[in-house]
């Protein structure tokens, strides 16, 4: 009602997982997003009929909707690895696990949502419906828009996985036998998703705790000691059906057959899709326990050009980055087939293949060392600083940056777009501001940078 001459900005909230104050605004309004959830969530489709869908709040859990689509054998295609998520904050990114290979992002597989404007009008939009603010709110940092519902496609969800890794000491046929995987038309996996070791100790004794070595002897053998190694994480799901897991598991072995990875090096355990899903949540609460989860988590997230991995992975891998005790380093190749360019997510251009590389360093409160918040955001710019001087053509995935001509550098060609549809559905820049993409200004004009 106050138009123009507002100062009022919102800013949609989570469960708090941004890195840099994006679901923040000084002097504002917050919404807590959890709060929003007037219905319950109804599932559609069962028995058949129908593509079966959920339609839920944007404000809730994945981890809810994986409990109650499980209770009519159905389950989201595709996922984050952390579930504790809302279906908004995910979905104003990309989305992205193991299964994206395969099924694309999570904002790949939204039939609908339920929008509120900056303008405050309140609009269902859907490929046929709205059509331009639907695929701008997917992957948009919450800059034309606040999902309040959305419809989520779903499929026969499995009952068991087997969860396998096995460890390779060179990166380039690490990501060989990766690609092969997700190049493949016959569904060797479910899930394809890999991490970086830098000098770890005792690696395949804390792997036992879950796993159980295909050839114990060997492995009991194996040093991680000073080693850059490479994990290869792979899942195949089925039911609990004995013929057609013996089938299944001579696929596996017919699959883990072609890879190149060190033998004695296999370990695999078989885990309900429910557990395999929710496996980080297991992770944080360990950490709660000891005090350790609510600290600094000065994160890096990049998509990498499939043809400039080896280049990165030789630059950062051991040189820059040199330990990778304080939290997970993951690597993992996704198809660019299966994400929709008319979304805002950003990719890199031209490639059909690019990585996923998330650096997810926890800080320790206090430290002014190497595991001290200063020190891993500076080791984070050397890492960007690197690629850019490199010319890898990178894109920062969860992006962060401060200036406008740094934006429309990430944007690419998408920042007209990007541009023309804040000034439509946000003309005063309420929206987000903790993005630091458009100023609060009274009209964004496409026309003022």
């Amino acid at each position: 009602m106050m138009g123009p001459h507002s100062q009022l900005t919102v800013a949609a909230r989570g469960r708090g997982h941004s890195l840099q104050g994006q679901a923040q605004t000084r002097h504002g309004i917050v919404i807590h997003m959890e709060s929003l959830q007037p219905q319950k969530l109804k599932v559609h489709g069962v028995g058949g009929g129908t593509t079966p869908f959920v339609d839920v709040s944007g404000g809730e859990l994945w981890i809810n909707i994986l409990h109650e689509t499980l209770k009519y054998g159905l389950a989201p295609k595709s996922w984050t690895d952390y579930l504790h998520l809302t279906v908004g904050g995910t979905l104003s990114n990309a989305g992205i696990s193991g299964q994206a290979f395969r099924h694309g992002p999570q904002i790949s597989n939204v039939h609908q949502l339920e929008v509120v404007t900056g303008k405050g009008e309140i609009l269902n939009c859907s490929e046929r419906q709205n059509s331009d603010l639907f695929h701008g709110v997917l992957g948009g940092l919450g800059q034309f828009g606040i999902i309040t519902r959305a419809r989520i496609a779903l499929e026969p969800a499995p009952t068991m996985v087997k969860w396998m890794r096995v460890l390779y000491l060179d990166f380039a046929a690490f990501a060989r036998d990766q690609e092969r995987l997700i190049s493949s038309d016959d569904d060797k996996f479910d899930y394809i998703e890999g991490f970086v070791i830098i000098n770890r100790t005792g690696l395949l004794d804390s792997w036992r705790l879950s796993f159980t070595p295909e050839d114990p002897i060997e492995a009991s053998k194996f040093k991680s000691d000073g080693r850059n190694l490479y994990c290869l994480e792979v899942a195949k799901y089925f039911k609990l059906d004995q013929d057609k897991k013996d089938v299944m598991n001579q696929e596996v072995k017919e699959s883990l057959s072609e890879l190149n990875y060190i033998s004695s090096t296999l370990f695999s355990s078989e885990v309900t899709y429910q557990e395999f899903l929710d496996r980080v949540h297991v992770s944080e609460m360990k950490l709660r326990s000891k005090g350790q989860w609510e600290v600094p988590h000065p994160w890096l997230n990049l998509l990498v050009p499939r043809s400039r991995v080896n280049e990165f992975a030789k630059g950062v891998f051991g040189n820059i980055l040199t330990d990778t005790s304080n939290g997970p380093v993951i690597v993992y190749p996704v198809n660019k087939s299966k994400w929709d360019n008319r979304s805002s997510a950003v990719t890199p251009e031209e490639e059909e293949i690019f990585y996923l590389v998330a650096i997810l360093t926890s800080a320790v409160p206090g430290s002014t060392g190497k595991d001290g918040v200063d020190q891993i955001v500076k080791r984070n710019q050397r890492i960007l600083e690197f690629s850019e001087a490199a010319g890898l053509g990178l894109k920062q995935y969860l992006p962060h940056y401060t200036t406008r001509h740094e934006w429309r550098s990430h944007f690419g060609p998408k920042w007209d777009d990007f541009v023309r549809r804040k000034s439509r559905y946000d003309p005063f820049a309420m929206l987000a501001p903790g993005q630091r993409i458009f100023e609060k200004s009274p009209v964004v004009s496409p026309h003022s940078s």
